[in-house]
């Protein structure tokens, strides 16, 4: 496997979501550099495209009472509000002109992991999408307090219902331990103190606004990670983000699901010095330039949103465009990963979570429905030896192995078969 077929599929499938038809055979005449420079560009959208075009969604309002006409209308809007958010972000994935930010706003949704299941609407969850879209490769800082700040988030970790009287802790734990510092980077003191920080918050739910109450605010002093006084939310926010453990912490979290989830991140990463100014462009661009992105070892497996988006694609397909809602939605939930709906606060899992015997049969089958729904026009009309090669630079995939190959070439008379069998092969479901 040539080095530089390597670090082209990596630089593709961990900081983008793969190739389109074309792209990785002009990146590989263009070579790395020049690669690396074009996807990690910030460009502006252009006017009027679809990527740019965001829904609205409206306020449903309080839920209505049970064994009512008016439950059955708002079940069914609730039902269509998360539908259309769902295939938008999807089709953001697929067809959005900085493919960088979004991979990374994926990251971000799974970093400060919230979910429908509890939220239950769909516009306090857009506002967090757009939220974590403005910040998701600008200042950590300026992130960390407008997450704080966030309806669903609030929500999810039971902010809302923290007083001066009661303070709940919940969002102050993982607004440590998952969010910013990392476990064992904090005392359960620390927990307290930065709980009675957190209080003051209302939100309405169903409209995604929220309000600050300083009735409901605890103003005493605090003692927080050593130092001591009076803080507001911003200020707590402010501390947890400029200590040391902060840089390391979401140095980690991007080493471990960008370039690997099974080693460590070393101590000497060079990269993890772009950010000591909180600027998380700077850390993702020196990771991607990173003489590591070369090395075989660290492979990663696509997690199921990231192959899907990546077969689309190649398969020059839109979500929003496939022929059933309801079975992309099967078919996601029976792989283990439905946008907006995380297994809990931490997030999804990463690696061999993702290769159960179960879920190749799943991944097999949709990739069949796929396939039904596209020309396949890329490989049309090449002759069966043409097929291998020219299949791995459509899939970005940096070499099939010998016994890949046995099995394409076994298929290579029914293109359908063919492409089903490559998009579910160990080479494309796995990065390198």
């Amino acid at each position: 496997m040539s080095t530089k077929r390597l670090e082209t599929a990596r630089l593709f499938h961990r900081f983008a979501f793969g190739p389109r038809p074309g792209e990785f055979a002009a990146a590989i005449r263009d070579g790395v550099p020049a690669t690396r420079s074009k996807l990690l560009a910030i460009r502006n959208p252009t006017p009027n495209s679809q990527a740019s075009t965001a829904p609205t969604f409206v306020d449903l309002g309080r839920r209505p009472k049970p064994n009512t006409p008016e439950i059955i209308e708002f079940a069914v809007a609730k039902r269509l509000e998360i539908e259309k958010l769902t295939l938008w972000w999807l089709d953001q994935m697929c067809i959005g002109e900085n493919t960088l930010e979004e991979k990374m706003v994926w990251f971000w949704h799974g970093h400060w992991a919230t979910s429908l299941s509890k939220v239950d609407y769909a516009l306090p969850m857009f506002n967090q999408i757009q939220t974590l879209r403005q910040h998701s490769l600008g200042d950590f800082s300026n992130m960390a307090q407008s997450m704080v700040e966030d309806v669903a988030l609030q929500f999810w970790l039971d902010g809302q219902v923290s007083t001066v009287k009661s303070p709940n802790e919940n969002l102050a734990r993982e607004l440590m331990e998952l969010f910013t510092l990392g476990v064992n980077r904090y005392s359960e003191d620390d927990v307290k103190e930065l709980s009675r920080v957190l209080t003051g918050y209302q939100v309405k739910l169903s409209a995604g606004e929220i309000t600050f109450n300083p009735r409901r605010h605890d103003n005493g002093v605090v003692k927080l990670l050593g130092s001591s006084g009076v803080m507001s939310p911003r200020s707590a926010v402010d501390l947890l983000v400029q200590r040391d453990d902060c840089a390391e912490f979401i140095a980690e979290r991007l080493w471990y699901r960008y370039i690997s989830s099974t080693e460590a991140l070393p101590s000497s990463f060079a990269p993890q010095t772009k950010f000591a100014s909180r600027e998380i462009h700077p850390l993702i661009s020196a990771m991607a330039d990173s003489a590591i992105l070369s090395d075989p070892k660290y492979a990663m497996v696509k997690s199921p949103v990231e192959w899907f988006i990546s077969a689309c694609r190649a398969l020059e397909l839109l979500p929003s465009q496939l022929d059933s809602f309801s079975r992309l939605s099967n078919f996601l939930n029976k792989l283990g990963q439905t946008p907006l709906y995380p297994p809990n606060v931490g997030g999804w899992p990463t690696g061999e979570a993702w290769l159960s015997s179960a879920s190749s049969q799943y991944r097999i089958t949709f990739a069949s429905w796929l396939v039904k729904q596209s020309d396949l026009q890329p490989l049309q009309g090449l002759q069966p030896a043409q097929l291998i090669s020219a299949s791995a630079d459509w899939l970005g995939v940096a070499k099939w192995s010998p016994r890949t190959q046995a099995a394409l070439r076994n298929t290579a008379s029914n293109l359908p078969e063919f492409v089903v069998l490559a998009l579910c092969s160990p080479e494309y479901v796995v990065s390198a």
